[in-house]
């Protein structure tokens, strides 16, 4: 045999780093040049290829290897013009790997594999038999910070990115003690050849432009670019309700808050009811559309001309049950979880469906018992788990679905429903629905709109990090025009070239709604932050108790990352909640400041701190002045109608109050002598009565009072204040 460790070295390198790899195919140094810095962890031993079948083939491999998934090593290399020809442990066959080396990146691709007759001994089969190839995987030293999504690792001076060249390779890393094997995966069910990554070492400040080249060269969605707009960390006014004949409110709401962006939910034009009942029919125009795109155009341009970029929001997987899609019959392209085979011809008054698979392990949630052979839909009570295998209690024509018999040998399977709400089920990834639907959406989204938010991405088959992110650049591919930025509700690796905006937390209660801004995105901004990308701090629904002090938390902690924020705006609460003024107020003033860049690192540092709240005021002289503020508990004896902050500055202790339920007044144990009270910081005084040793100020909006009482008088002067009618 040849000896794999004298074989000559192979050395790949452009003008940032510098791999070398044994004869063995063992990576033996990643160098990056500019610093001299050595990526990966030595002695690891860990080739840079490596192929799995899932048993052994190849006759004498099977008879002396055990019948199993086996992974084979690479354990030569040669280079051959700009292909590595690569040979492994027991299997005789070799791999042909491509290697584009440019100033930016190196690339990998599985060309093909070089197979002799008398490798497989003639068998009746399509040699090799891989199931997965491992077209890259490097053992890369623990540094400072691990971008998951993006599969980086990076630190202030080197940075070493594993980067797929296209949807279909597996981008993931494996952890280890002090390093991580980034690695990229080609999977036979999904695109064996053709395919693969490009291996980028840099330094962290020029990550961005190479990732940019391996965008260009690929023709992938610009993420790089995207991620560098000044649209990208505007906040956004969302809706579910926006139509012609209401778009005037809503603009004037988004402009009162100081937004910039307005994502619009289907539902805005196309018919729906609660719930996902009717994804799929995006054609199907609302009552107020009655021009359909072109009436969607003109309100779209109505939006635009108010300085406001609108969105579009969809479910691009769902398929909602009462859609055409479904009834009357049941498209054959709706994904199934599970398949099974009629063991029995099905009769149309037939309530027990015989199989030839066992059933165990079939879900059991009631509103997901739902079974599909042919068009038609089947619910089921139960199953059994012994021969004969059946599905029992069935309801034939389950959601409208027309009732047909089915021959024995049908093959239909279960339903994959949607687990939220089980309102919808989703499509099957490897179809052409996906495609269909993708056309739809793209229509609507060229009628004006700027930016996109992908819901229910969740919504794939396994691999679910192949196809999440392939579900959306369905879309995306078919757009007229690329978005300025796109958001999604799941991600994986391919969707950093498209969802530039991350992820944004549902709603959060206003009792709770501090502690799950610190529990969930303030947690996770750091995180995104290491896969260079910024998060939505969260779709915040505004209700009829949401307090300015509430917004202001949250817009403040998004600021401190550099991330924007969704408020959703129901009309009814807007108008009905007392204090929509001065919240929105607050969401303008930090709108205005994101814009402007007016934070330094040291205040952003500060915002970072969630113990720690914070207000954004207008001094006297008109500027924006940042401030540390402190909720007086028991103000007012604890009562929620009245909240109060105390902060100080100028050597004084201020209080910012208000009520929370309309225009109350408040008797406060302060004499009028020690106090200055004012609408705004610099604004005009407002009178207050006195009544004896209190004055009785008016709280009907956000109301601020300095005084040169010290800190804990003041405190408790508010504790002590009551509400007078």
């Amino acid at each position: 045999m040849t000896n794999v460790q004298a074989l000559a070295p192979v050395i790949l390198e452009n003008e940032q780093f510098c791999l070398r790899l044994r004869g063995d195919c063992v990576a033996e140094s990643l160098i990056h040049k500019p610093t001299g810095i050595e990526c990966l962890m030595q002695g690891e031993e860990i080739s840079l290829f490596s192929l799995t079948e899932e048993r052994p083939y190849n006759n004498e491999i099977k008879l002396a290897h055990p019948n199993k998934r086996t992974t084979f090593q690479a354990n030569r290399v040669r280079m051959e013009g700009d292909k590595l020809i690569v040979g492994f442990e027991l299997v005789t066959f070799e791999a042909m790997v491509e290697v584009k080396i440019t100033p930016n990146y190196i690339a990998f691709k599985l060309e093909d594999f070089i197979v002799k007759p008398e490798d497989f001994n003639d068998l009746a089969m399509t040699p090799p038999p891989v199931y997965e190839f491992r077209v890259l995987q490097l053992p890369v030293k623990k540094l400072e910070r691990f971008g998951e999504w993006l599969n980086v690792m990076w630190d202030d001076k080197v940075a070493i990115n594993v980067l797929g060249t296209s949807p279909w390779p597996r981008i993931d890393s494996e952890k280890r003690k002090d390093f991580r094997i980034l690695y990229a995966e080609n999977m036979r069910d999904v695109k064996l050849k053709n395919c693969g990554a490009a291996l980028i070492v840099s330094s962290p400040d020029k990550l961005m432009d190479n990732i940019e080249a391996v965008e260009i060269d690929y023709d992938l969605p610009r993420g790089v670019a995207s991620r560098r707009s000044g649209e990208l960390n505007s906040s956004i006014y969302w809706s579910a309700t926006v139509t012609p004949q209401n778009v005037d409110e809503h603009i004037d709401f988004a402009k009162r808050g100081g937004f910039t962006k307005m994502l619009l939910y289907y539902t805005c034009m196309i018919k729906e009811h609660p719930g996902y009942f009717l994804c799929g029919n995006y054609t199907d125009f609302r009552a107020e559309y009655p021009n359909g795109y072109e009436d969607l155009r003109k309100m779209l341009q109505k939006i635009r001309d108010a300085g406001i970029t609108p969105g579009i929001h969809f479910l691009q997987t769902h398929i909602g049950f009462e859609s055409k899609y479904v009834t009357p019959v049941a498209d054959h392209r709706l994904n199934l979880t599970r398949h099974f085979t009629l063991a029995k011809a099905l009769g149309t008054d037939d309530t027990t469906i015989y199989v030839e698979q066992n059933p165990e392990g079939a879900v059991v949630d009631p509103r997901c018992r739902i079974l599909k052979f042919g068009g038609e839909l089947i619910g089921y009570e139960s199953y059994t788990t012994e021969w004969p295998y059946c599905f029992t209690g069935c309801v034939r024509g389950f959601k409208n679905t027309n009732i047909v018999p089915h021959e024995i040998d049908t093959i239909g399977g279960i339903l994959d429903v949607s687990e939220f709400g089980a309102t919808s089920v989703y499509l099957d990834q490897r179809t052409s629905l996906q495609d269909e639907i993708a056309e739809m959406l793209a229509k609507l989204y060229d009628c004006g709109f700027g930016f996109i938010y992908f819901d229910g991405s969740e919504g794939a088959q396994p691999p679910f990090e192949i196809y999440v992110p392939l579900a959306q650049y369905r879309v995306y591919r078919q757009l007229g025009s690329a978005p300025l930025f796109c958001e999604g509700a799941a991600k994986a690796h391919f969707s950093w070239h498209m969802l530039s905006g991350g992820n944004a937390f549902d709603v959060f209660p206003t009792d709770i709604f501090k502690k799950m801004i610190a529990r969930f995105p303030a947690e996770e901004a750091p995180r995104m932050a290491n896969d260079f990308t910024r998060l939505n701090f969260g779709w915040w629904a505004y209700f009829e108790d949401t307090r300015p002090d509430v917004y202001e938390y949250g817009t403040s902690r998004a600021a401190a990352w550099d991330c924007p924020v969704t408020m959703q705006g129901y009309t009814d609460s807007l108008r009905k909640n007392p204090r929509t003024d001065d919240t929105l107020e607050v969401m303008r003033r930090w709108e205005d400041v994101r814009a402007k860049g007016l934070l330094t690192a040291e205040m952003k540092e500060q915002l970072k701190n969630t113990d720690q709240e914070h207000i954004m005021l207008i001094n006297e002289d008109g500027e924006y002045e940042m401030r540390p503020y402190d909720c007086i508990v028991n103000a007012v004896g604890g009562d929620k109608r009245v909240t109060a902050f105390i902060f100080e500055r100028n050597n004084k202790n201020y209080v910012v109050c208000w009520d929370n339920t309309g225009n109350g007044k408040l008797s406060l144990p302060i004499a009028a002598s020690d106090l200055t009270y004012e609408g705004e910081l610099g604004g005009e005084q407002i009178a207050v009565e006195v009544n004896g040793n209190a004055v009785i100020i008016p709280i009907e909006g956000r109301r601020y009072l300095s005084t040169s009482l010290a800190r804990e008088e003041l405190i408790k002067a508010f504790e002590a204040a009551v509400i007078v009618e």
